[in-house]
């Protein structure tokens, strides 16, 4: 046993993504291998820690120690509790296979290789980092190494301008909610003395209610950022325009997961009573609220991906709102489902999008049924779990939520029920457009399936899409003492679900037939038009916010620039030297008489200043 092996978690992406960058440049087979046996080491070594092969406790490494009494020292250290590495499996794991899928998506492509996957292996260790962190102050470096991977990944192709677009507003978004999170964990460290999640929690009946409701609510805000809930989500459909592999990493297990990992560690380390209701209540609104205004953003979007993209936002909704509803067991099982079947997805989307050329428009594929039918059988896979078929893991984990909602606020579980309708009608929309009718394009026409480095992962992932919800696998994967997987319980949950799915099952089989059509017949309509647009809100940052904020800048520094600086300063400084100037030249005329003068005049002056001056002394 070594006893700082779980640094290896750290450690071997970091020096991986430096060695691929720094050495191989050029030789983007190696950086590929280097990357894939990186991930494939974690891998193995989180399965090692899990089945107790390791034991090993890392070294706490004390960093800034502040010798003021009082005050806590920060510390570097990783927590291997269960909850941890239970995330780190799916991590890992997720990141594994998205290694692997990109061997064949980036095949051709004429970007840089070895910087992509130097990016994917920082990726890998900035969300470790976070995984694994054991106070506050090291999971905010994770938080921002994260924001960093996500600006070099989404950016990838940086050429295209709206992926630069694209990187530099997640990363400022990011930043936006990043600014409360560290607020947030200055006023933990003030509160509770301590920013080690071991130490955390105790005492909190002695604390008033509104800090700790203002401490938990900016610590949320980092939460908002991350994982992309209103009014911040703008920035994840955007993320799109990198390379699919890396939406499927960003989707499914790394980026956005963050912030509900962290919300159900801040509720494990201090304690449910540290979540105020009126804390509570504003984070399951949050998520409530997401989950609506996403799944109706959905319904109208033809980029394949968006689609998907706007449903990992409807399914971070609900489990923000299961975290605000203090189901943190809930909201960890559906994160363990989404992982798994939002990869499929993704990396599904990522296989037709090659083999069509391409191509992302729905509107522009077709018949993909017959012509790639592994990618659209693991492709239904994925949306039979989203849509929550009865038996796929999806059903499992989202009747959690709305036993959950049920039982502490009704409402809540009405909305979750209306945007389960919602999902089943927008992922059968795309699924319906997508693989059924005819080509409606040249790509179309010639799709194919791709090779095993495309098929491989995607095969795996639809067999835990399946899986992953049933008890044997889900009372392992949740960490939560007494947790068990529900099976089939009829009851009002159970009824609304099938409800929900039908419904909408049925609308869009009706409203799009068999596939056969060749536009949108919804489209047209102000509603429409409007959920296409993502309801306006980000024209409204855009033009309302952004737009005035940067006149209201420019017209500000404009006039420093014109009256202050330039005109008082400089020109100024060069009219006040001119006029001094123009006085002294007058003085000095060549006139012998009025040196003369200059001179008298001088004289009775001092001779004045001395006469009352020395009485005084």
């Amino acid at each position: 046993m070594i006893q700082n092996l779980p640094w290896l978690f750290l450690l071997l992406p970091l020096a991986v993504a430096a060695i691929d960058w720094l050495f191989f440049k050029k030789c983007a087979c190696c950086a590929a291998a280097l990357s894939i046996l990186s991930a494939l080491g974690t891998f193995g070594l989180c399965i090692a820690y899990l089945t107790g092969l390791c034991t090993g406790t890392p070294d706490v490494y004390t960093w800034m120690p502040i010798a003021t009494e009082g005050m806590p020292s920060l510390s570097l250290g990783l927590l291997m509790d269960p909850l941890a590495m239970r995330m780190m499996l799916v991590v890992t794991g997720i990141g594994l296979l998205v290694h692997i899928f990109s061997l064949g998506y980036m095949k051709g492509d004429t970007s840089n290789h070895s910087r992509y996957f130097a990016g994917l292996s920082i990726f890998m260790f900035s969300m470790t980092m976070i995984v694994l962190a054991d106070n506050l102050a090291m999971t905010f470096i994770g938080w921002e190494m994260v924001g960093f991977s996500s600006y070099l990944l989404i950016g990838h192709w940086f050429n295209k301008e709206s992926a630069a677009d694209a990187a530099k507003k997640a990363f400022i978004t990011n930043r936006v909610g990043d600014f409360g999170f560290l607020i947030g964990i200055l006023l933990t460290m003030g509160v509770f003395g301590t920013l080690s999640f071991s130490e955390m929690g105790t005492g909190t009946e002695a604390i008033p209610t509104a800090v700790l409701t203002a401490t938990v609510l900016c610590l949320f805000c980092g939460a908002i950022g991350k994982s992309a809930q209103f009014p911040l989500h703008v920035w994840l459909p955007d993320a799109m325009e990198g390379p699919t592999p890396v939406s499927a990493l960003i989707h499914a297990a790394t980026m956005v997961a963050a912030g509900v990992y962290m919300m159900v560690r801040l509720q494990v380390s201090m304690g449910e009573g540290a979540f105020t209701e009126t804390a509570c209540l504003v984070i399951a609104g949050v998520g409530a609220i997401t989950a609506v205004l996403a799944a109706l953003m959905a319904v109208q979007q033809d980029d394949i991906k968006r689609v998907l993209a706007y449903s990992t936002l409807s399914q971070l909704g609900y489990m923000i709102m299961a975290v605000g509803l203090l189901a943190g067991e809930a909201a960890m099982f559906h994160l363990y489902t989404h992982a798994w079947f939002k990869a499929l997805l993704f990396l599904g989307a990522g296989a037709i999008i090659v083999r069509c050329h391409h191509e992302q428009d729905i509107w522009k594929m077709g018949g993909l049924g017959n012509r790639m039918p592994i990618t659209t059988v693991c492709f239904l896979m994925g949306t039979f779990a989203l849509i929550a078929i009865p038996g796929f893991s999806g059903f499992f984990s989202k009747e959690l939520i709305l036993d959950a909602a049920l039982e502490k606020c009704p409402f809540f579980f009405w909305v979750g029920a209306g945007v389960a309708a919602l999902t089943t009608f927008y992922m059968a929309r795309l699924c319906i457009i997508t693989f059924c009718g005819s080509a409606r394009a040249h790509g179309a026409e010639h799709a194919k399936d791709g090779g095993f480095t495309m098929s491989m992962p995607l095969l795996l992932l639809a067999v835990m899409a399946v899986i992953s919800g049933f008890g044997f696998v889900a009372d392992y994967l949740v960490p939560f003492e007494g947790f068990h997987a529900h099976g089939f319980e009829l009851g009002l949950p159970f009824y609304v679900s099938m409800g929900a799915l039908v419904v909408g099952l049925l609308l869009a089989f009706v409203i799009y037939g068999c596939g056969k059509r060749s536009k949108d017949p919804l489209s047209g309509n102000f509603i429409s038009k409007s959920l296409r647009e993502r309801l306006y809100i980000d024209k409204f940052y855009d033009k309302g916010i952004i737009g005035i904020l940067q006149e209201c800048g420019a017209r500000t520094i404009e006039f420093a620039d014109s009256a202050i600086i330039r005109g008082l300063f400089a020109q100024g400084a060069a009219w006040f030297t001119g006029k001094i100037g123009m006085l002294l030249s007058w003085i000095q005329g060549g006139s012998l008489r009025a040196y003369s003068l200059i001179i008298g005049i001088g004289v009775i002056f001092v001779i004045f200043l001395l006469a009352y001056t020395f009485p005084s002394l």
